[in-house]
């Protein structure tokens, strides 16, 4: 029998949190050659321990992803996305990084479940985990609409769909955000949730045709991903990439904006949801 072996890239630190523990494990290291008290390295060691087991820890206690969006993860994590793109086949270099993940897969299919949601809209695709996730929760007749720029990545995700008895509540858009966004508010088409993880030099904008359109239920939310990116937002300005410049906009414009009331969740790389006022 011939073995086959799936490489996978160990993905980088990409969240706050990750990150943090990274540059930890980094500073006990120079701690270590360096010549510093006892008490210095056990309050590091502490640090060190108390921040490096928050994840490993969530991921246990959390109710176990389905077989499907496990599959899905791997088969992401599997892909060389650098290639893809070398090759021309994506039209922007990703990365499995992008992939929402066990625990925020399930605290969005948590949130379906809680507001009771039919139809959700979701701006950014990638390979489907969030989608399916938030599939797995609605009833029979509920149903998804996802936006996905990348023809690739699109075609990526439905061969996964299909293996899910889920997978047929989910529709793909295949078009740049915006303009599927202002053709569904032009059909009169409204959503209970909405999940927000596309570009975030335009989440603005998205926010902004969903609350002057019909696209946002009166009673209905939006999530909104990747609020505390990389930490950037709350560091220094001269610290942060356009997209983090463009997350501490989005940040500061809801945070401002009257019609609703909001809540970061620092969850993975940060989680927003947002609801009318």
């Amino acid at each position: 029998m011939t073995e086959t072996l799936v490489k996978t890239i160990t993905p980088r630190p990409v969240t706050p949190l990750g990150i943090l523990v990274e540059e930890l494990e980094t500073t006990l290291k120079i701690a270590k050659q360096e010549n510093i008290s006892s008490q210095l390295a056990a309050s590091l060691q502490k640090v060190y321990e108390l921040a490096a087991g928050i994840d490993p820890y969530l991921d246990e206690h959390t109710t176990n992803e389905s077989p499907e969006l496990a599959a899905l993860a791997q088969k992401t994590a599997a892909e060389d996305w650098s290639q893809r793109f070398s090759d021309g086949e994506t039209v922007r270099q990703l990365e499995q990084e992008m992939l929402s993940g066990h625990i925020e897969g399930q605290t969005l299919k948590m949130f379906v479940s809680m507001t009771k949601a039919k139809r959700i809209l979701e701006i950014g695709m990638f390979t489907g985990y969030s989608a399916l996730a938030m599939a797995e929760a609605l009833p029979a007749d509920g149903n998804i609409i996802a936006c996905e720029v990348d023809d690739y990545v699109a075609e990526f995700a439905k061969k996964c769909f299909q293996i899910s008895p889920h997978g047929s509540k989910i529709t793909v858009k295949i078009a740049p955000a915006l303009e599927t966004l202002k053709e569904l508010a032009a059909a009169g088409e409204t959503f209970d949730l909405v999940f927000i993880d596309a570009d975030k030099k335009e989440y603005v904008d998205y926010f902004n045709i969903l609350l002057e359109s019909s696209l946002l239920a009166e009673e209905g939310f939006i999530c909104v991903d990747n609020t505390l990116l990389q930490g950037q937002p709350y560091l220094s300005p001269e610290k942060r990439t356009a997209n983090g410049e463009a997350i501490a906009n989005f940040n500061r414009f809801v945070a401002e904006d009257a019609r609703v009331e909001q809540v970061i969740l620092p969850l993975r790389d940060g989680l927003t949801i947002i609801k009318r006022k």
